[in-house]
């Protein structure tokens, strides 16, 4: 729980807007008295008050983990009062959230962060693992795809959060992903490591999936996007996490597997989502629907577009996967660097790309999703094969143009997941998509892995496994509905009857 804080200043006395209810940042009531509450905003508690030529604010913004991310900017917005009608700040979610929507915001982002550790640990280390194993850089491939095939493991848990619920599920799957990322620290052998990790990772993947999921029945319409941009950020965070600590594989031959270790510290999120996070709104509807129409009904799945979206995330995968995966190898075998050199440069390049995120979702609610997508997954394409064809300064840039560009993308790009699918088919939607996607990560890596043991530079492979994201930004713009500032349920009719129950007496437009 966060504390409550507090802003005092004198009120001069020609300013007479001290005593009219604000309609910026929060939305207030005028309680009488000089004391106005919170109509319409964030807070779990506010009051501000006026007394004597004091103005004085007092507020609770209960956003777990990310509290102290806000704090700053939060005070700034109360402390300057904005003209009636503003924008929101630029940082702020284009919509106002309510309480309930700000909490669970920040415990679906610590959720993140638990997932992006264990989908980036493998990733991270094999090279230093396999090395211990004496395993080549084919063989490294083979792993990967391996650990990506037990996405079987993910499937059932989409499925079943369409039937036992999102909070259910994401519980279950926030316990067991650190769990046998943990286990990996006693892989006597190289097949061993994979096959734990051919667990943890997909368990990784449903807990990010249903995340997605559960923040997009969630949030308002206009801040779907902006919801998957910080989401995304605290992803950064947790695989940052995992980068950060490639310091420890400098240690010695073993030292690989105290990053394994350190997958425990997740459980303390785990407990936190146990303890605080709620079921969706829309999916209790759902469930009522279900329980009164019959569940036949209620889980229809449009077929034509999870084929449409399959086809763009399997084409995107083909340049993605290969190029995270074979990144550490191409900066430790061509340019030389280090455990520590490698952690340095994937932070200084990668976690600019926060910026990116934030501009993208709000880009993506502003100027739409496919334009948006046209525009830069190209350019982060370019940017990224540049990365791996020079080496210096020029690499540098290019990974961090390439990050930069490819955060701008990425809100537009996955908010698609779940905003073509209805309540009662999203979960099973977004398995299949994550599902058929890693098939696209699997061949990418297979080709590229066999063409760098053919003699293939890394920028030639980039460049070729690039066309396939080139086609996906294609396909995007031409094929994708445009989905900004419209409801869920105007994109999905079906759910419309779940809107009524969760609203009744409510038209949903």
């Amino acid at each position: 729980m966060s504390r409550a804080r507090s802003i005092s200043r004198v009120v001069p006395d020609e300013d007479d807007d001290a005593l009219i209810p604000r309609d910026d940042f929060v939305v207030e009531a005028d309680a009488g008295g000089g004391r106005f509450v919170q109509r319409s905003g964030p807070f779990a508690d506010y009051a501000r008050t006026v007394d004597g030529g004091r103005e004085t604010i007092r507020y609770r913004l209960d956003i777990p983990w990310f509290a102290w991310l806000f704090a700053l900017p939060v005070r700034r917005a109360l402390r300057h009062r904005r003209p009636p009608g503003s924008p929101q700040p630029w940082w702020a979610p284009p919509d106002r959230l309510t309480p309930r929507q700000a909490r669970l915001m920040g415990l679906l982002a610590a959720a993140s962060m638990s997932a992006a550790f264990a989908n980036t640990l493998f990733t991270q280390t094999v090279n230093f693992a396999a090395d211990s194993f004496g395993i080549g850089t084919t063989g490294q491939g083979v792993g990967g795809v391996a650990v990506r095939l037990g996405v079987v493991i993910t499937l059932p848990i989409a499925f079943a959060a369409d039937r036992l619920g999102r909070r259910r599920m994401i519980v279950f799957a926030a316990w067991l992903t650190p769990l046998f990322c943990v286990l990996g620290a006693l892989a006597p052998n190289f097949p061993t490591l994979v096959a734990s990790q051919s667990i943890a990772r997909p368990l990784g993947l449903a807990l990010a999936l249903l995340v997605g999921v559960a923040a997009a029945e969630e949030m308002p319409r206009n801040c779907r996007a902006y919801a998957l941009s910080v989401l995304a950020m605290a992803s950064g965070l947790g695989a940052g996490a995992a980068v950060i600590a490639l310091r420890l594989a400098d240690v010695g031959d073993d030292g690989w597997r105290l990053i394994y270790v350190l997958s425990a510290v997740w459980f303390v999120v785990a407990w936190d989502l146990r303890r605080g996070l709620p079921e969706t709104e829309r999916f209790e509807a759902h469930r009522s629907t279900v329980a009164v129409t019959g569940e036949a009904a209620a889980r229809h799945m449009h077929r034509g577009r999870l084929a449409l979206v399959c086809i763009v995330a399997v084409s995107a995968n083909l340049f993605v996967a290969p190029a995270s995966f074979f990144q550490n190898r191409y900066l430790d075998e061509v340019r030389g660097y280090s455990g520590g050199g490698i952690a340095l440069f994937a932070i200084c390049t990668a976690t600019p790309a926060a910026l990116g995120l934030i501009a993208g979702g709000k880009l993506a609610e502003t100027i739409g999703r496919r334009v948006v997508l046209l525009i830069c997954l190209p350019l982060s394409t370019v940017f990224l094969v540049g990365a791996f064809a020079v080496g210096g300064p020029l690499m540098w840039l290019g990974a961090f143009l390439g990050g930069i560009t490819g955060g701008l993308a990425y809100p537009a790009f996955n908010v698609y997941r779940s905003e073509l699918f209805s309540t009662g088919s999203r979960g099973r939607a977004n398995g299949w998509i994550t599902a058929v996607s890693l098939v696209g990560s699997s061949v990418g890596l297979l080709v590229a892995g066999v063409l760098l043991d053919r003699g293939w530079t890394y920028g030639v492979v980039m460049a070729v496994m690039g066309i396939g994201q080139l086609i996906a930004a294609t396909i995007a713009f031409v094929a994708y509905p445009e989905t900004a500032h419209l409801t869920l349920e105007q994109l999905n009719p079906e759910d419309r009857v779940d809107a009524d129950r969760r609203d009744p007496g409510v038209t949903t437009p």
